[in-house]
């Protein structure tokens, strides 16, 4: 594939405030042709750079108040597979992400809850009981400022 050009960051910063947007609304705002801004777009995710497109839940208007990230420190590495940790915090339908990090912790994850005592039970029931867990650190999400990110 062609490097990028301006266009080509363009058309990504368009999709990436808002996936659904179609080619034809994507050349209006940048005053292209719809044909010119599809074969881009076409090529774009060929290419691999556009991975796909996500519709952005709202998780407070489904109930779910509460955001933490926890920092996860396994105890037993040795005995303890990291496949079996990831598949049983996987399970937990709370856990939206599972990172495994280089660092402090071993993992980190992000948990959502419908408030403090709904996580406090996810926490005593689920992820205190997930295979190898040692240290846990919690860390709840105050505010979120979502950026544009490195497109140029």
């Amino acid at each position: 594939m062609r490097p990028l050009d301006d266009t080509d960051r363009a058309i990504l910063r368009a999709l990436a405030a808002d996936g659904a947007l179609g080619a034809g609304e994507v050349a209006r705002r940048l005053r292209l042709s719809q044909a010119a801004v599809w074969r881009r777009i076409d090529r774009l995710e060929t290419a691999g750079i556009i991975a796909g497109r996500r519709a952005e839940v709202d998780r407070a208007a489904l109930g779910f108040g509460v955001t933490v990230f926890l920092g996860i420190k396994l105890a037993t590495k040795g005995r303890v597979s990291l496949e079996d940790f990831e598949r049983a915090a996987t399970a937990i339908p709370e856990v939206m992400v599972v990172q495994h990090v280089l660092g402090m912790f071993d993992y980190r994850l992000r948990v959502v809850a419908r408030d403090i005592a709904d996580f406090e039970r996810i926490l005593r029931r689920r992820i205190m009981t997930l295979p190898g867990v040692g240290q846990v650190e919690a860390n709840v999400l105050l505010t979120e400022e979502r950026l544009p990110g490195p497109i140029g």
